[in-house]
């Protein structure tokens, strides 16, 4: 009896765990890509050749993990769900492992951005999870569908179909929820302030360069400022220029401050500017800040004296509030 609890208790657990690991990095798959690019660079993995894949490879193994997590508590095909979490999970103890020892990775993205675990903090939670799995595999007879008939696979299917729209929609758009600094709502001069531990703070690394000084402080406290986000001009969606164009055109003549925002070269944003008869210049920041502002490449963020107002993708960028 004890151990039907324990199993049903670890079943519970494993289950509303993996749900909500997946649904976090669900709702931002451009998050799990940048997380997977890095882990497949020189300086951890040296498997380069597969940062190309890194998009469908975060969004494969996301929608395995939350939908695991779904089939483990309605109980469909409990023998190949309870191996499949112990095979996914193993993975995710060597990677944290070898992060955690060789010191790779400062964050390992198993909660996006939602919340933040050290190597070390996320490969321990990795060995109780284990723990708890193989409790699982061992007793995996005690596992039942809690529905009969074909109810629990049409759960599965019907999970499986919401969740590819989810990130459909998000990969047309932007993340349905943002944990990020850089969030509608957020200020961004609150951001930049020290928490009492002295630790780093949620705003940094976040300047607006011209070729003699920083803008950041004196845009910061405009009310009518736009940001058209190009953090790497040579991936960015061309086709997106021409919205990017029309909307610029109405801010500026609204009377908003606009400025491009960019980690590319000058006279590449030069030669841009020109072929896309955009009315405004380019600043600089940090590539990887820029992709933690918005993910997309063009994308747009409008603040009021450093609060962020409003942030679309180029696809949306008619939906802006002027």
């Amino acid at each position: 009896m004890i151990l039907k609890i324990l199993v049903q208790l670890s079943r519970i657990i494993v289950g509303a765990l993996f749900i909500f690991s997946g649904f976090v990095k669900l709702v931002d798959p451009i998050g799990s890509q940048y997380k997977f690019q890095e882990y497949f660079s020189e300086s951890v993995l040296n498997m380069e050749f597969l940062v190309p894949y890194a998009l469908p490879f975060a969004i494969l193994l996301i929608i395995a993990e939350i939908l695991l997590g779904v089939t483990i508590l309605i109980g469909y095909k409990p023998k190949t769900t309870v191996w499949s979490l112990f095979l996914i999970t193993l993975i995710f103890l060597f990677l944290t492992w070898y992060s955690a020892y060789y010191n790779k990775v400062t964050d390992c993205g198993c909660f996006g951005d939602a919340i933040k675990l050290s190597p070390w903090e996320t490969f321990y939670k990795n060995i109780i999870l284990i723990a708890l799995i193989l409790l699982l595999v061992i007793k995996v007879n005690l596992i039942k569908p809690i529905f009969g008939g074909k109810i629990t696979q049409a759960i599965t299917f019907l999970s499986l179909g919401v969740f590819l729209f989810i990130v459909q929609h998000v990969l047309t758009h932007l993340p349905i929820v943002d944990f990020r600094a850089y969030a509608v709502g957020k200020n961004l001069q609150e951001g930049m302030e020290y928490p009492a531990d002295g630790s780093i703070p949620p705003v940094h690394d976040f300047v607006l360069e011209n070729e003699q000084e920083d803008l950041a402080p004196v845009l910061l406290e405009k009310e009518k400022l736009m940001l058209v986000i190009v953090y790497n001009l040579e991936n960015a969606n061309k086709e997106g220029f021409a919205n990017i164009e029309n909307i610029t055109d109405k801010a500026i003549a609204k009377g908003y401050t606009v400025y491009g925002v960019s980690a590319s070269f000058t006279d590449d944003l030069l030669e841009a500017k020109k072929e896309h008869d955009l009315a405004f210049d380019f600043l600089f920041c940090d590539e990887t800040t820029l992709k933690t502002m918005i993910r997309a490449n063009p994308g747009i963020m409008v603040l009021n004296k450093g609060t962020v107002t409003q942030k679309k993708n180029w696809v949306d960028a008619e939906d802006i509030e002027l």
